[in-house]
């Protein structure tokens, strides 16, 4: 009581109550999920801030916990360029992507698969989870070709374009992901494909994601980005646009409400759902729990496409 006889707002159990309410509000979407598959491309600041990765780890963790089957994809450019310019070499990229000769493409593999693949399983194993590392050359888990690329020369005219050892996917077996699911595992995943030759390619990440959420017939496919989702108007973060039909594409990208780096992240998303995967969602890894909040909440954070 105070000193006037009024009583005293028990802040405990206020915030009780909103957690209460919170976890009310999860239990439908929860049930609804559990026993699915989930595929997160894991990428962004996300990958970088010691205090997101954890957010993120956890965020994994319990969707497992709770009956649902996370399958988590990562990316790594920035730390690729990052030990390339340690030794001494310059990142070249054309259209987007990075011309990988031979040198490249073993620092590629060491950072993805030696370092980051390492990192985020060994993450999730302290926190109590079940995680094993695969590449896409483990079980020949993503066969590619060399990616083909042409552009105009000064002239005009046509040219190929050497990317390297940049591929393009052919084929998904995913029987190696299925069985780790059906053991309890979360797989966790570097976009190295296997060529027909043994070689190795670099694989986008957002395009691997896609393809393998696709072959696993995902429930949700969740595209962590460093942007919110989709806006009508980059300059205002209020003009988010919570869904988009699939229907609805081609005159976003006319309008130019789709342009720069959201384009190919759109059409992995489309490809996606063309393929049978359930929703694919876009939505912004910098903000803490983005995936509970996604899937768990009423309103959503980012952009779901249908």
């Amino acid at each position: 009581m105070r000193g006037d006889g009024a009583s005293v707002p028990d802040v405990n159990k206020y915030q009780g109550k909103a957690k209460a309410e919170v976890l009310v509000e999860a239990l439908p979407y929860i049930q609804q999920f559990a026993g699915k598959t989930i595929v997160i491309k894991y990428g962004g600041h996300a990958m970088i801030d010691q205090k997101l990765k954890e957010s993120v780890m956890l965020d994994i963790l319990l969707l497992h916990s709770v009956g649902i089957r996370p399958v988590v994809i990562h990316g790594g450019g920035p730390e690729i360029s990052a030990m390339l310019k340690k030794v001494g070499k310059e990142s070249q990229f054309v259209q987007g992507l990075r011309i990988t000769d031979a040198d490249t493409m073993e620092i590629a593999t060491m950072v993805l698969v030696g370092k980051l693949n390492t990192e985020i399983v060994s993450l999730l194993n302290y926190f109590g989870g079940k995680a094993i590392g695969l590449s896409g050359k483990d079980a020949r888990l993503l066969v590619a070709g060399k990616k083909p690329l042409q552009m105009a020369n000064s002239q005009g005219k046509m040219e190929e374009i050497d990317l390297g050892y940049v591929g393009e996917i052919e084929k998904v077996a995913p029987d190696i992901v299925l069985t780790l699911l059906e053991q309890g595992y979360i797989p966790v995943i570097s976009p190295i494909a296997d060529g027909a030759l043994g070689e190795s390619y670099n694989i986008n990440a957002d395009t691997a994601a896609g393809r393998i959420a696709a072959a696993l017939q995902a429930d949700r496919f969740l595209l962590l980005t460093d942007v919110q989702g989709v806006l009508r108007d980059l300059t205002d973060p209020a003009s988010l646009i919570p869904t988009i039909r699939r229907a609805e594409v081609a005159e976003l990208t006319a309008q130019g409400v789709l342009s720069g780096g959201m384009i190919p992240k759109v059409e992995c998303a489309v490809d996606a759902l063309q393929n049978g995967v359930g929703s694919v969602h876009i939505l912004d890894g910098r903000t803490p729990h983005a995936i509970l909040l996604e899937l768990f909440t009423d309103g959503g954070i980012g952009t779901m496409l249908v």
